[in-house]
């Protein structure tokens, strides 16, 4: 399978080692890793307690499977070992905004010391090429602007989730400068950059406290959904859209070096990137006689407006978006449908990925 760039002929064989594979997007990213021929293993808690991703479609199938908290760096140690990377994606957080106000301790210690232990791991064990850092959108000090920010922007972050992550944008930077300098390349032969994703979407989502997966719950009990922030500007997309940009992120650095090393934003097209409410009234225009919305605004903070610009990545790793907002909503209403009727949903979800991968 080749695809937006990517090259089977590359990934084949390819020793990679995935972080958060039980996750959303851990678990399209390793069922798409196997289908470009990567030899995968994982690295994460169980997955989520009720429907998952990663069960329904059988993801563990033909990975190797392995069970741990990044915060122990002697799981980390041994996995890493074992496996002999030569790329590492490392997706594996916790990465909810409100439980991260419930928990800040676990969410900055899983976040912050869970990456710092996994790159101290790559650093004791050697012989990795290629490492991408997936952080989020919310790294960057948001000012509340127009505009859409780019990597050369100011990191911050209000709650403790946002600064987390802004922390491990600073924590690559140390690592890759103290570490695997440029300079040094041909000695040490390891290239970082860390990926800014929005807001993704996608088939599989069963989160609690996002906005789909609440969607669809609400809507599937008759009752409308509750929205926090119907007015927030977020940029909205599939999940198979940051996951391309990812590979291709990783097999440039494999290849070429730290002249892609750095920081990299994937959003979506300007005219995707709209409020909750405009996507919650797309869905309901796909979903006969939906119970529709309301409002019940919440006391924590959470950012008004929110753009990125992708323009390094479309420009420098040939990375664009394939599905429009309607089409990412459509596909992610047709996955939650199948799966109500019991379809088989690890054929489902390769369909889907398929689908995506045949876009040129």
């Amino acid at each position: 399978m080749e695809t937006v760039g990517l090259n089977a002929g590359f990934w084949s064989g390819k020793r990679v080692l995935l972080t958060g594979h039980t996750g959303f997007k851990g678990s399209w990213l390793a069922l798409w890793l196997r289908e470009l021929g990567a030899e995968v293993t994982g690295f994460a808690l169980d997955p989520q307690p009720g429907p998952n991703l990663y069960e329904l479609a059988q993801v563990g199938r033909d990975i190797k499977d392995a069970r741990g908290d990044l915060r122990d760096l002697g799981a980390l140690l041994e996995v890493v070992a074992e496996a002999q990377p030569e790329i590492v994606l490392h997706l594996a957080a916790q990465p909810l905004v409100r439980e991260a106000y419930r928990d800040p301790l676990g969410t900055w210690s899983s976040n912050v010391m869970g990456t710092l232990n996994l790159l101290e791991a790559i650093r004791q064990v050697g012989g990795v090429r290629s490492v991408v850092l997936v952080t989020t959108d919310k790294v960057y000090a948001n000012q509340e602007w127009p505009w859409p920010y780019r990597e050369n922007e100011a990191l911050g972050g209000h709650d403790p989730y946002s600064s987390s992550k802004a922390c491990c944008e600073l924590l690559a930077q140390s690592y890759a400068a103290s570490f695997f300098p440029p300079a040094s390349h041909a000695e040490h032969g390891l290239a970082l950059a860390t990926a800014r994703a929005g807001n993704v979407l996608g088939g599989g989502d069963f989160a609690a406290e996002r906005l789909i997966p609440d969607v669809l719950k609400a809507w599937d009990a008759g009752h409308p959904v509750t929205l926090r922030y119907p007015q927030a500007v977020r940029p909205w997309q599939h999940a198979l859209e940051p996951l391309a940009g990812y590979l291709l992120l990783a097999h440039r650095l494999y290849t070429e070096g730290p002249v892609f090393a750095g920081a990299w934003n994937f959003g979506p097209a300007e005219g995707d990137m709209c409020s909750v409410g405009d996507v919650v009234a797309h869905l309901s225009r796909q979903w006969p006689d939906s119970p529709g919305m309301r409002v019940e605004p919440s006391d924590l903070h959470e950012a008004g407006v929110l753009r990125l610009d992708s323009g390094r990545a479309r420009q420098l790793l040939g990375w664009r978006t394939r599905w429009s907002l309607r089409e990412c909503l459509e596909h992610t209403l047709q996955w939650h449908l199948a799966w109500k009727r019991g379809d088989e949903m690890r054929a489902v979800t390769l369909d889907q990925l398929n689908l995506y991968a045949e876009l040129s």
